[in-house]
């Protein structure tokens, strides 16, 4: 591969200004999905030969994964356009020399670990001062069952791994989270014996089907996922999905526009990721998928999403949904005050625990905005019917939160500035040019 340079986050600047836009017109290609890259390049390093990449994530969480791959010995190239080529270890990790840096990435510190676990040294996780913050007892009980050692401090990072020999394991999981269950399937990859894996709710199986991509069998039943030890991994060829999550802002933004007609190519269309299109479809948004194939088990197609002329109605999410929706919610409350019925959202407790106490700052927000919203310990109830009007957005350098404001600031009156507007980056250095490109002012 020619041209390779260091990954390097674009950053929007620490404040961001957004004007009232009048529609939402135009066709975007998003960046490769944060969940399958992070998957994909933990799986290309721990397999044997060599995996090349194509639409890899460009946000920096998955790149703060490619580069502990390469503190554990796997040779990784990067070139243009999201392109990466990574020489894997053949199941045995080289001893990282310093602390594996995670930065801000929650699924690098919990997924890795299931990979480290079972290596025969000691490594050590750490990261950003928000991760640290970030619970990880939700790994160590599970990963101590199984025979490895881990320390925590107060049960967060920094993650200390005393790897070794592991057993199998018949895990239920208390939390829903498809982080920790990918994180017991990669260890148990390497246990003796089978791991399984037992949820309450369905959550997103991107573990799962990147490890199938890759050569290892899976037994999925119902809520039950199990892995068998000693299996060997082999490289791939792989273009990865345009990122949902991302798409969510776009769509979000389209549906507040009667007029509105975007085209969103190669998307990821997973179905434990496609809650949020049932979800907009229910509010009234109109949404065609235009082209739907099938690469290495996930689907991919291309999304089209039109205004309706009639406004939004409204939405009650809760329950197993709000577990599938948990990225996607800060947009959504951030849109209920354009629609009829308002939204109302239970059973997402875990929003408090992410890179900010993500209900407080939607409401904080919110009510900057003029908004009226009544906040739960466990969700968010906002009203239909309002009018919001610009303020000062304060991101909590949370990504997720700098993204659904922008979104909120197109149908509001007067301009919005988001401080912490950099945090962006984090997940989607272009999101703001790309919000640029699409609006009509």
């Amino acid at each position: 591969m020619s041209h390779m340079k260091p990954f390097t986050a674009l950053s929007p600047g620490p404040t961001r200004a957004i004007a009232p836009a009048r529609n939402v017109l135009g066709s975007l290609r998003l960046p490769g999905d944060k969940s399958i890259s992070h998957r994909y390049a933990m799986l290309a390093g721990f397999a044997e030969g060599a995996s090349r990449l194509t639409n890899f994530s460009s946000g920096a969480d998955p790149h703060s994964t490619l580069a502990c791959m390469e503190q554990l010995g796997a040779r990784v190239e990067r070139g243009e356009n999201g392109a990466i080529a990574i020489g894997g270890r053949a199941g045995e990790f080289r001893e990282p020399q310093a602390a594996l840096e995670c930065g801000n990435s929650g699924s690098t510190m919990r997924m890795l670990a299931g990979l480290l676990a079972a290596q025969p040294f000691h490594s050590t996780l750490v990261g950003d001062a928000s991760l640290s913050r970030r619970p990880m007892e939700r790994i160590r009980a599970p990963l101590t069952a199984m025979g490895a050692r881990l320390e925590l401090t107060e049960g967060h990072a920094p993650v200390t791994i005393h790897g070794g020999p592991l057993r199998g394991l018949d895990y239920q999981t208390p939390i829903a989270s498809a982080q920790v269950k990918t994180c017991l399937l990669f260890a148990g990859l390497q246990a003796g014996g089978a791991t399984r894996v037992h949820e309450s709710v369905h959550t997103r199986d991107h573990g799962e089907l990147a490890l199938r991509a890759f050569g290892a069998q899976v037994e999925r039943s119902k809520l039950t996922v199990g892995i068998a030890g000693g299996q060997r991994l082999h490289g791939i060829d792989a273009s990865v999905p345009g990122d949902l999550s991302s798409a969510a802002f776009f769509l979000c933004a389209a549906a507040l526009f009667p007029e509105s007609n975007l085209v969103l190519d190669g998307v990821g269309m997973n179905p434990t990721r496609a809650s949020l299109l049932d979800v907009l479809r229910g509010l009234g948004v109109g949404l065609n998928v235009l082209e739907l194939n099938e690469q290495h088990a996930e689907l991919v197609g291309t999304l089209q999403v039109v205004g309706n002329p009639n406004g939004l109605v409204g939405a009650e999410i809760s329950g197993a949904m709000s577990a599938q929706l948990i990225d996607e919610l800060p947009v959504l409350a951030a849109i209920a005050p354009y629609t009829r019925e308002g939204v109302r959202i239970r059973d997402a407790r875990e929003l408090r625990v992410k890179e900010s106490d993500r209900i407080a700052l939607v409401a904080k927000n919110l009510r900057a905005m003029g908004a009226k919203v009544e906040e739960f310990e466990d969700g968010l109830d906002v009203a239909g019917g309002q009018t919001l009007h610009g303020a000062e957005i304060d991101a909590g350098d949370d990504h997720r939160i700098a993204m659904a404001f922008a979104v909120a600031a197109l149908r509001a009156t007067g301009q919005t500035e988001i401080h912490g507007a950099e945090s962006a980056a984090i997940s989607f250095p272009e999101f703001f040019d790309f919000l640029d490109r699409i609006t009509e002012r």
